[in-house]
């Protein structure tokens, strides 16, 4: 069986006062549906929005308002959303006729949202799943698949009716395959093309996954990729600020444009032959470029530099005269579209020059200038030329390649300076027409030292504090530097780490690993409870399991329903064989016995007894045996054969007892005649079989039959002493060695059968999933295991969560996202997204995804075994004002629990230098109360853990130095009391042992086992 993947817990908070409509972090992808005026968005908060574009509906030219004073409406309105990813959404895409919307995200998944259909359009399913970040996903029109590409350097192709995968495309790099990651991806229906950090722009054939042919022209990372209509043409972005236009029949680069100063992230068309397409920047510029009628002559097509964004431009969307623009800010800007058809208002001069080119182009290319006067497109609808078409600013025009001659830098006539190259180009459109705000998300944080509350920094600047435990905010301190808050809020201790915290999303998310997840404690008197819970002295509760037990309340409910409804079975068959075996014993008839068979003084009213009160007849074979000589033995009989047995009794006698014990003993003769050698007769009167056997196993014949014994003689008799003595020493000797060995054989055949017995019942146990359902698997075994042993017992509960005391009451807010996640190559993937409040619906997929540790914590209240980490220490007198701990060795440190508090370590000094009488007084002064600890000429409070002195007090890597001394309110002598030895003596008789970390209970009287001496080779 192959290793299973590491799994780990992620809860998600709420963000306080959040409502749907709206990213909290950066848009990554953009689309629409132009059919229903539907806007799509999908961010880094790993939300898909659906907007309502109102302008673009069908009927909104006649609810349009006439009023120019009027307060201009929203013209876009939140429509729906669905949490479709826990990491960022990186693209997305409209699929199957605009019915399906496609994600890719950095979560490793690829999931489709239906927002238009009736049943459940609020879910997102995934279809597919990467071994590392989805970065791009692409669909051609019309078709019933959908590619994706990712950092895994794989393209799949995903069928999006059910089916899984179609098609697996393998793009690593020729020289480093690192370098075949997918940034950017286009598909058609006769290919796919990609293009990455290889710089090299490849094409596959989508029906075999074979490469088609590639293009080799651009010097860094490819950015965007666009396919014409027909296939015969594609067009690429660049991180090294070109843009270029391949021929797929020549196989070659047909034009570079050169009008970006930046990175070109983006590219959107909707023109058929690429002729009118438009590109973003990493500055923030939004580039529209007309090369319709010049396919042949590029050079004098028309760039605009339309709008400037403050960030850089993540996607760019144009329809119906609007451009949509998605940066690392939660909005989303839409601006008016420029119109670039024979209308435009470019400056007198330029008009000219572009005519003249034009002209010359028509003179060349007679079908170039037919194309040219053709319809304008969708983006360029009539309702522009109702619009005012704005007079297009001189620095707005830019030079669409390096060897453009329109417009020519330098030319008086230009109006266009020569430095212009390098200054920023001037945008027609500083301001957008409307923003879609979107919400304020986490992009900071800061752990504090009790591990249990973090500060976080939003978009907006307010500085929040929140309970990972309560899984709630606990206080707003508006809008402050984290840095100057922080020092406010936190605290003097050292906690061990048992989670991580994850703001990428834009929310606070905690992960929890199995490796860590349950170290960290807390002391139980530190919580404020709003139910009142008795805890023990000193108890301390387990973070990790404190919160899991929380989050999954309402699985252990539903397990607890679900094991009472299957021990209900089990002992339903249990009920019906005892009624079964109290039917199958009853007598067809009663007979009452007389008066007279009652024994004597009996009570009328007693009970009847059997054999009218005599005792009952002896059981044959359990009675005393015969002291007179014994029968001569019967024919392949043993003589130590007893009184024939019931056949149970034969059973047990054969199977119950070692082979070697059935042996020869001292016959009939050997009583009256006494041993040469004068040793003491044992015979006797035989007793039970019990007293045969302890009889048998104390003789020192019994464990090897003489050969002689099929002769009815035993070599005790004269006649057996006598041939013995008859024969040589060696003789003798190598009997001795013969009977040892075989009794050694015996031994080892014995030893041997047992360790197949083990090992056959090892091998028979019931082999459990190595999942949550594992853990209810293995105690329904022991379920059956009981009923096998003990048919007619009641079969109670093996279900033991955590009860208040050890983990108190959590009432979590209901929305807190729960997720299961699988370790993989590339990051995590999930494998469960639910909530605190559906957790206990989906029972069912938990048992078969969560993983065993997290069922044994929960059903079971087990947490894996880990060794406590401890921390060495020395302690001594302050300025020997104290009798002085120290062995009679010299060796005076120690070693105990990190969670150890001072106030036991004074207890544990106490106990040596002041010891409390058999019978304390309740009066008395508790050693806190009368002694002192100090660190680095610190006073140390008594509820502080040693490992909080060692990380904020010692600060060192040593070991911790401690000095004790008295207060004042107790007289101590100065000397050692008698018969109190070293700590050495005293922590040897407690076991030298250190407290375990589920053991919260440590009394003054076990401090001795708290804290242990630490020999020379204890690691500080």
């Amino acid at each position: 069986m192959a290793k299973k993947a590491r799994q780990r817990i992620s809860y998600v908070l709420d963000v306080p006062n959040s409502q749907p409509g709206g990213h909290r972090l950066g848009v990554n992808g953009l689309d629409i549906d132009k059919d229903n005026a539907i806007l799509y968005s999908g961010g880094r908060d790993g939300v898909v929005c659906a907007w309502d574009v109102l302008d673009m509906k069908k009927d909104a030219s006649t609810h349009a308002d006439t009023d120019p004073d009027a307060k201009p409406k929203p013209r876009s309105k939140f429509r729906a959303q669905t949490q479709a990813h826990t990491h960022w959404v990186n693209d997305i895409v409209l699929a199957q006729n605009n019915s399906a919307l496609v994600s890719a995200s950095s979560d490793l998944t690829v999931k489709v949202w239906r927002p238009l259909s009736e049943s459940q359009p609020q879910d997102s399913f995934k279809i597919g799943q990467h071994a590392d970040y989805v970065k791009r996903v692409a669909s051609p029109r019309g078709a019933s698949w959908v590619a994706s590409g990712g950092l895994d350097r794989k393209i799949y192709l995903w069928d999006l009716n059910g089916a899984g995968k179609i098609l697996e495309i393998d793009t690593r790099g020729e020289e480093v395959a690192a370098k075949g990651s997918v940034y950017a991806l286009s598909a058609h229906h006769r290919m796919i093309a990609n293009g990455g950090p290889e710089s090299i722009v490849r094409l596959w054939d989508p029906r075999t996954g074979n490469s088609i042919t590639k293009f080799v022209g651009h010097t860094d990372v490819i950015r965007s990729i666009l396919i014409s209509e027909a296939g015969d043409t594609v067009l690429t972005a660049c991180s090294d600020q070109t843009i270029k236009l391949w021929s797929v029949t020549a196989g070659r680069c047909m034009y570079t444009f050169t009008m970006h100063n930046h990175s070109v992230w983006s590219l959107y068309s909707e023109h058929p032959d690429l002729g009118i397409f438009y590109s973003s920047d990493r500055g923030g510029l939004v580039v529209k470029t007309d090369v319709r009628g010049s396919l042949d002559d590029l050079d004098h097509g028309l760039s605009l530099a339309v709008a400037q964004e403050q960030e850089g431009v993540m996607k760019v969307l144009a329809a119906r005269n609007h451009i949509w623009t998605a940066t690392s800010t939660s909005s989303i800007n839409r601006w008016p579209d420029v119109s670039t058809d024979a209308n435009i208002q470019l400056p007198p001069t330029l008009r000219h020059r572009r005519a003249a080119s034009a002209g010359t182009t028509r003179s060349r290319h007679p079908q170039a200038a037919s194309s040219s006067s053709s319809p304008p497109l969708s983006s360029d609808s009539a309702a522009a030329d109702r619009r005012e078409v704005p007079v297009i600013p001189a620095k707005s025009i830019l030079r669409i390649s390096n060897t453009a001659s329109f417009p020519e830098p330098g030319d008086p006539g230009s109006e266009i300076p020569i430095e212009s190259d390098s200054s920023a180009p001037e945008p027609i459109y500083h301001l957008p027409e409307e923003t879609i705000e979107g919400q304020f998300g986490l992009v900071k944080h800061k752990l504090l030292n009790d591990r249990r509350r973090v500060l976080t920094l939003d978009t907006a600047g307010d500085v929040l504090l929140w309970d990972l435990i309560k899984c709630e905010v606990t206080q707003s301190y508006g809008k402050r530097h984290l840095e100057d808050v922080e020092p406010e809020v936190n605290t003097l201790e050292a906690v061990a780490p048992w989670c991580s915290i994850d703001t990428s999303s834009g929310s606070l998310t905690v992960v929890l690993e199995p490796v860590n997840c349950f170290d960290a404690e807390m002391y139980a008197d530190e919580l404020t409870t709003e139910e009142l819970v008795e805890f023990r002295e000193d108890q301390r509760i387990n973070l990790g399991k404190w919160v899991l037990r929380y989050l999954f309340a309402k699985v252990i409910d539903e397990e607890i329903k679900r094991d009472e409804a299957h021990r209900r079975l089990l002992n339903d068959g249990v009920e019906r064989r005892r009624v079964a075996a109290k039917r199958a014993n009853a007598p067809t008839s009663i007979e009452l016995p007389s008066a007279a068979a009652a024994f004597e003084g009996a009570d009328p009213l007693s009970t009847p007894r059997v054999h009218g009160g005599q005792p009952p007849p002896l059981t044959p074979g359990l009675a005393i045996g015969m002291a007179s000589p014994a029968l001569p033995r019967l024919q392949d009989v043993p003589e130590s054969a007893v009184t024939p047995t019931s056949p149970v009794e034969r059973k047990i006698s054969l199977f119950g007892r070692p082979s070697a014990d059935i042996s020869s003993k001292e016959d009939y003769f050997s009583g009256p005649v006494g041993s040469p050698e004068g040793t003491k007769q044992t015979g006797g009167v035989l007793g039970t079989p019990a007293e045969q056997a302890a009889a048998e196993a104390k003789s020192p014949g019994g464990s090897e039959k003489d050969k002689d014994g099929g002769n009815g003689k035993s070599p005790s008799t004269p006649f057996g002493k006598k041939f013995r003595m008859g024969m040589g020493m060696g003789m003798a000797k190598k009997m001795m060695r013969s009977a040892s060995t075989a009794t050694a054989e015996k031994q080892a055949a014995v030893d041997e059968r047992a360790e197949e017995s083990e090992s056959s019942s090892s091998a028979h146990e019931k082999e459990v999933d190595d999942s949550f359902f594992g853990v209810i698997q293995r105690i329904r075994n022991e379920y059956d295991k009981q009923l096998t042993e003990n048919p007619d017992k009641l079969v109670e509960t093996k279900i033991t969560p955590s009860l208040p005391n050890d983990t108190p009451v959590l009432k979590l807010p209901p929305g807190t996202k729960v997720i299961i996640q699988e370790e993989t190559s590339g990051g995590s993937a999930n494998l469960y997204q639910g909530t605190a409040e559906t957790v206990g619906n989906d029972t069912d997929m938990i048992e078969q995804r969560g993983p065993m540790w997290l069922g044994e914590v929960l059903l079971q209240n087990q947490t894996p075994q880990k060794e406590p980490a401890k921390i060495s220490f020395v302690l001594q007198p302050w300025d020997s004002s104290l009798p002085d701990l120290g062995a009679a060795d010299g060796n005076n440190r120690l070693n105990a629990n990190r969670m150890l508090r001072v106030k036991k370590i004074l207890a544990y000094v106490a106990e040596r230098i002041d010891p409390q009488p058999e019978e304390p007084d309740p009066s008395a002064l508790k050693p806190e109360e009368y002694l002192e600890l100090y660190c680095s000429d610190t006073l140390l409070p008594n509820t502080m853990t040693l490992a909080t002195l060692r990380a904020h007090i010692w600060k060192g890597g040593n070991d911790v130095m401690l000095y004790y001394k008295a207060n004042g309110r107790k007289e101590i002598p100065n000397k050692r009391p008698p018969g109190q030895p070293g700590h050495a003596g005293q922590a040897g008789q407690a076991g030298q042992a250190v407290t375990s970390s589920s053991d919260a209970d440590e009394s003054v009287s076990a401090i001795g086992a708290a804290v242990a001496p630490a020999s020379s080779t204890t690691a500080a």
